[in-house]
């Protein structure tokens, strides 16, 4: 029969092993949301409607906000609002708003506003306008890659 004092230095033994070797486990990682957001806002608050109708990123506003895929966009006027949500994947970012450079290259990356393009009837974001220059400079070809990453790149 084992005594208590066996017992617990079993215990303690088997303890010291599993301390001294750490069973190494990856925990899963999650996937990303299908739409960039910062705090919760896609495109930082700027109204997606806007880069069509104005060439140029307006600031929305939480009055006009609308929840699509998930995010909250936000938008400068009840027109502009209207019209997103009558066709939302008009006016909606592509690759979700992720930096459409780092999509054709295979991971995300946040993006800014002011670093976008209107290419054939869509809207593409980049994290600069360094990044968007890189981008603009292989268009075609980037957009063809990005097309094939996305959305893989969010697992």
């Amino acid at each position: 029969m084992t005594s208590r004092r066996d017992f617990l230095s079993k215990i303690a033994v088997i303890s010291g092993v599993m301390v001294a070797s750490p069973v190494v486990m990856r925990p899963a990682l999650a996937a990303k949301d299908p739409v960039y957001t910062s705090w919760g806002v896609a495109i930082r608050g700027t109204d997606p409607v806007a880069y069509f109708t104005e060439n140029r990123p307006v600031k929305g506003k939480k009055e006009f906000s609308f929840v699509y895929d998930g995010a909250e966009f936000r938008f400068s006027s009840a027109e502009n609002l209207a019209k997103f949500q009558a066709s939302p994947e008009a006016y909606a970012p592509q690759y979700g708003g992720y930096c459409a450079w780092a999509v054709s290259l295979g991971y995300t990356a946040s993006t800014v506003p002011e670093a976008f393009s209107i290419v054939d009837g869509k809207l593409y974001l980049n994290y600069s306008l360094g990044v968007r220059s890189q981008w603009e400079a292989d268009r075609d070809n980037r957009i063809i890659l990005a097309d094939r990453n996305w959305p893989d790149v969010l697992q």
